[in-house]
């Protein structure tokens, strides 16, 4: 039997996840179960409708998390990175928007960096987009203590939790409720929601960890520190309590990608022990290409 390609569900939700935390090792980062537990605060079934499996004799080999109609964020079994007739198979469903991944038009695809459906994408006119910066904290050593008061945001800070994130990141729309959502998946079993407080008791900063199980790394997604209390080092806390969290949780490592362009946010997570690891980048089409004349033939799921 070949590729299949499949939306999962929210009956198989628990099977991507599981996935994604089995794949989860210090090699290249890709797609984390903490990426899904993040998109989760829309909920289950808009989590569901943004998930895309592919599957060989009931195996799962690829999970993908459409982040938004352009961009989609692909995690792949170690094993079968560098298999052609996967690669082959994903390229196939990534061109053709009749195939209900991507739409016409620009779409960006991110994919573990040593992934032979880099080079794929390549031969079709994809582009490498903008560079991205992935550090990683080992976890082995006990973190440093982050010199602020940090608590444990449950849901009787969820407005407060929430409040921060608004006031980070410019545009965003957390609400209580979306982060009772959020708490409520699957990824969350294994997650912590921190906020930092000044000397005055104000709530400065605050990050999401997630974890993959013991002995696997965990994830920053997302941190942020109040716009009206930067330049403090409140950045350089949260990220300090957020290592001490998953280290906690059993997590080997902490991991964070940002931007870049961001030397703000490198320099930060830097500060607090992170170590930058090699750029990555994801697949850009500027517009919706044409099939090649030896591309095979569309397919329904």
């Amino acid at each position: 039997m070949g590729i299949v390609l499949g939306n999962p569900g929210t009956d198989g939700l628990g099977a991507a996840v599981g996935v994604l935390r089995e794949w989860q090792d210090d090699g290249p980062p890709q797609l984390h179960p903490g990426d899904l537990g993040w998109f989760w605060r829309f909920g289950a079934e808009a989590t569901a409708a943004a998930v895309r499996t592919w599957s060989r004799d009931g195996r799962i080999l690829a999970v993908g998390l459409l982040d938004s109609p352009e961009l989609l964020r692909l995690a792949i079994a170690p094993d079968a990175r560098r298999h052609q007739e996967l690669a082959r198979r994903l390229v196939a469903d990534l061109t053709e928007p009749e195939r209900g991944v991507l739409t016409h038009g620009t779409a960006s695809v991110e994919a573990p960096s040593d992934a032979v459906v880099h080079d794929l994408l390549a031969e079709h006119g994809w582009n490498a987009g903008d560079p991205w910066t992935p550090l990683r904290r080992d976890l082995a050593e006990p973190v440093r203590d982050p010199g602020v008061r940090v608590e444990v945001a449950g849901p009787e800070l969820a407005q407060l939790r929430a409040a921060v994130q608004r006031a980070a990141f410019e545009g965003s729309t957390f609400t209580a409720e979306r982060r009772h959502a959020m708490s409520a998946g699957l990824p969350y079993a294994d997650a912590r929601c921190l906020v930092a407080f000044d000397e005055r008791g104000n709530a400065v900063a605050a990050v999401t960890v997630w974890s993959a199980g013991p002995g696997r790394p965990g994830l920053l997604e997302p941190m942020g520190v109040h716009r009206d209390h930067r330049g403090h080092g409140y950045g350089t806390a949260i990220s300090l309590a957020a290592a001490a969290a998953l280290r906690e949780l059993g997590s080997s490592s902490a991991i964070v990608c940002t931007p870049s362009s961001n030397a703000a946010a490198v320099a930060t997570y830097t500060s607090a022990g992170f170590q930058r690891l090699p750029e990555i980048r994801d697949r850009h089409r500027d517009a919706c290409l044409p099939p090649r004349p030896n591309d095979p033939p569309a397919r329904g799921d």
